[in-house]
């Protein structure tokens, strides 16, 4: 039979049972006198078993390897493997459904964050922030970082930052602190760095700061990635967030 033929039996295309030959998956028959390939029972059977194994979430190369193993414990690896990443992949699709109900919720009830979707564990502390300071040009970026951390950061590292963030914003007098710091950073958005204004704003932040929070590991504060991050920020304002850092990093000692 053609190639057509044979794509039809098996129900693939042309396209893809020549790239298998071109892989080196499946064998391809020599030339006839007319210029055409013949294909046999062996070809349907050995394009059928790719597609299964394709179909099972195999990677071209794994089916490569099954095939190589006549044995077949390869393909018994292959399959457990294959097995234990669906179930990853499984639980990472109910924990997100479940961020996304708890999101659906917040917006039913008009409360979704202005930042957009976030995890459960940061939605919950805004919440119970509430509209502190939206005004605050401070105040939203803090928002902002707060979400693209919450985004960005590994789940270990997403919730280490909530546990020290949360007890130390929620407790008595917390919010007050940093409306202050807002305050003292807003008011640094035209000053120039050697304002001593800066100073005072670094120790109102550290201050702010659970002693749970990590300073990082050494020499960060002279990261490209901290550059960055300051680069948003007014030269005064980011004098201020560097000083708080170093001072951090070296115990507190001024």
């Amino acid at each position: 039979m053609r190639i057509g033929e044979l794509a039809g039996i098996v129900g693939l295309t042309t396209r893809a049972i020549r790239h298998y030959h071109h892989l080196g998956l499946l064998p391809e028959p020599e030339r006839l006198g007319n210029g055409y390939r013949e294909y046999g029972l062996r070809h349907a059977v050995e394009l059928a078993r790719i597609r299964r194994l394709t179909e099972l979430g195999l990677g071209l190369g794994e089916v490569r390897d099954v095939l190589a193993d006549d044995a077949g414990r390869e393909l018994v690896e292959v399959l457990a493997e294959l097995d234990a990443d669906l179930a990853r992949q499984e639980s990472a699709i109910r924990e997100r459904r479940a961020r996304l109900r708890a999101l659906l919720t917040e917006a039913e009830r008009g409360r979704l964050p202005a930042e957009g979707p976030l995890s459960p564990e940061l939605a919950a502390l805004f919440s119970e922030l509430g509209e502190v300071d939206q005004e605050s040009p401070m105040a939203v970026k803090d928002r902002e970082v707060l979400a693209l951390i919450d985004t960005a950061a590994p789940p270990e590292a997403r919730e280490r930052l909530m546990a020290a963030l949360v007890p130390a914003l929620t407790e008595p007098g917390a919010l007050d602190a940093a409306r202050d710091v807002y305050a003292r950073l807003d008011a640094l958005a035209d000053a120039e760095p050697d304002d001593p204004r800066v100073t005072e704003a670094a120790h109102a932040l550290l201050a702010c700061l659970p002693d749970s929070l990590p300073a990082g590991e050494e020499g960060w504060q002279d990261s490209p990635l901290l550059d960055a991050f300051l680069a948003d920020f007014s030269p005064a304002q980011a004098a201020a967030l560097r000083l708080a850092l170093r001072i951090a990093a070296d115990g507190g000692a001024p």
